[in-house]
């Protein structure tokens, strides 16, 4: 069967921007932003009173001016994103104080410590449109699906997509070593599984390993690790709002920690033999993930056995057909001289991949899309 593909998608990109600049003298709320800020993964700039020069006041990405710089940030030029920040509880003064500077918002730690965090981070990164989130699970064992995340991940990543792959299954073995970086420098899921609050995204995509373009973050080679929901809801959300694009490699059971994921997912990509063992198997495997993802697509493949083709498969399980994914003649012996799936251009493996980052790329990619159940990306 020669490769196919049906199928619209989305994207998105943002880059990562300056930290937020600091207004204040008073040396313990200081300290107090200056933990807040290193809790969102931020490197402020600190001044006693505005900056000297215009555009440095401009160009932050927020400004946190304290209760006792107010009165000398007057007749500052007005932007969005200044805040007030301090710590009595029953000044009757903030709101005037706050409408001479041009505050958004007034703050009062510690009751604001959490949300303060969040605001911080999301300047920081720049949070616009969140990554083009993709996850892909076998239909049955054997099925090829981490082949075909890593396919999809070195080929958004020679785009020049901001790219980032997740392994999501602890038993599959390690996601690293089908790029051969199982010996790189870098961070791995036992780092991350007692992760409960915000993670900073530029944080994440730094501690990496950094492997063809892409960044990764797959299991050690120690005992398995169990990875709580929350770990997994902080590091998946962490690189989402790096923008860019997000591949994630789901086992076929659905545990607490994969609905995590599949509810952080944008598509699911359910990769099927087109045999009829793997379409009976494949039932169960969809009906437990559309319970957490709405959007589940199948990608059938081949070469099917007689009878079967890729639009059947589709039909039996009553989701939408990407395509019938190609065999891609030599892969094994590729990735053993150090190429990964997907590595090489004008295999049929990658032409696949290339053609779904293209439709996701369409202006009318959201038609017929539909709407994540929870949180956007996807519309």
């Amino acid at each position: 069967m020669t490769g196919s593909f049906v199928g619209e998608g989305l994207l998105s990109a943002e880059g990562r921007r300056d930290g937020p600049l600091i207004v204040t003298e008073d040396a313990d709320l200081l300290d107090d932003l200056l933990r807040l800020c290193a809790a969102a993964g931020a490197v402020p700039e600190v001044h006693h009173a505005p900056p000297g020069e215009r555009r440095g006041w401009e160009r932050a990405p927020m400004v946190l001016v304290g209760d006792d710089a107010a009165r000398g940030c007057r007749g500052v030029p007005r932007r969005p994103g200044v805040m007030l920040v301090g710590r009595d509880q029953d000044d009757p003064g903030v709101w005037r104080r706050a409408v001479e500077i041009g505050a958004e918002y007034v703050l009062r730690l510690p009751d604001s410590e959490g949300w303060l965090v969040d605001q911080i981070a999301n300047a920081v990164e720049g949070v616009g449109r969140p990554a083009l989130t993709v996850g892909v699970m076998g239909g049955r064992g054997g099925s090829g699906a981490s082949t075909l995340a890593c396919a999809l991940a070195v080929t958004a990543a020679r785009s020049g997509r901001r790219t980032m792959l997740v392994d999501g299954d602890p038993l599959g073995g390690g996601i690293d070593v089908l790029l051969g970086g199982e010996d790189s420098e870098g961070m791995r899921w036992p780092d991350f599984a007692r992760s409960k609050g915000r993670l900073g995204g530029g944080a994440l995509e730094e501690s990496l390993p950094a492997l063809h373009g892409l960044r990764v973050l797959s299991w050690g080679r120690e005992d398995e690790v169990v990875v709580p929901p929350q770990a997994m809801r902080s590091v998946l959300a962490a690189a989402r709002r790096l923008g860019g694009v997000v591949v994630v490699d789901l086992p076929r059971r659905v545990d607490e920690s994969v609905a995590e994921a599949l509810a952080q997912l944008d598509v699911g990509l359910l990769v099927v033999p087109g045999e009829l063992r793997a379409v009976a198997a494949a039932q169960r495997v969809a009906s437990a993930a559309r319970m957490v993802l709405e959007d589940l697509r199948v990608v059938v493949r081949g070469p099917c056995t007689a009878g079967l083709d890729e639009q059947w498969v589709a039909q039996a399980l009553g989701l939408p057909l990407v395509g019938a994914l190609p065999t891609e003649a030599g892969l094994p012996s590729a990735q053993d001289c150090g190429v990964p799936p997907g590595g090489d251009s004008r295999g049929a493996l990658a032409r696949f991949c290339t053609a779904f980052w293209d439709l996701a790329d369409a202006p009318d990619r959201s038609e017929g899309v539909p709407a994540r159940p929870r949180g956007g990306g996807v519309s």
